[in-house]
């Protein structure tokens, strides 16, 4: 039933207790696990075009740092993985990484970095209204 699990990580504090719950289920059904992080663009939107660059080059390393150590605790479990990184708005690139992927289940946090809850509503919760395939959040006492 699920052979393509999505968890998209922004490496929050609480990313790596979301990445067991989405690694223990990709392991349990023999799974790809697709470790995916997006750049979220709208931060670009407050900046001078002088700062762009340099704070997409630093959101790019966090997000490849988050998928790197998701990657290794899946591959310490001996499961496989795929990886990507896009650049958007998170919920939308999630969304469309689901259907362009043929996602079978998405496992993402219910709550991201300060940056993100001042965003009118969450990335989750646009994730579960929108997406294609079931989506289960991992809260934070979870």
């Amino acid at each position: 039933m699920y052979e393509t699990i999505l968890f998209p990580t922004d490496g929050s504090d609480h990313a790596s207790r979301v990445a067991e719950h989405a690694i223990d289920i990709a392991g349990t059904r023999d799974a790809t696990l697709h470790v995916f992080s997006v750049v979220d663009d709208r931060a670009f939107l407050v900046l001078g075009d002088d700062r762009v660059e340099e704070v997409r080059a630093d959101l790019e390393e966090n997000a490849l740092a988050a998928i790197d150590e998701a990657v290794t605790a899946a591959e310490k479990a001996g499961v496989e993985t795929a990886t990507d990184v896009d650049v958007g708005n998170p919920a939308e690139c999630i969304v469309d990484y689901v259907e362009n992927e043929g996602v079978d289940l998405v496992v993402m946090g219910t709550s991201g970095d300060d940056y993100e809850q001042n965003v009118v509503g969450s990335v989750s919760q646009r994730v579960v209204q929108t997406a294609s395939a079931p989506v289960l959040t991992v809260g934070l006492e979870s």
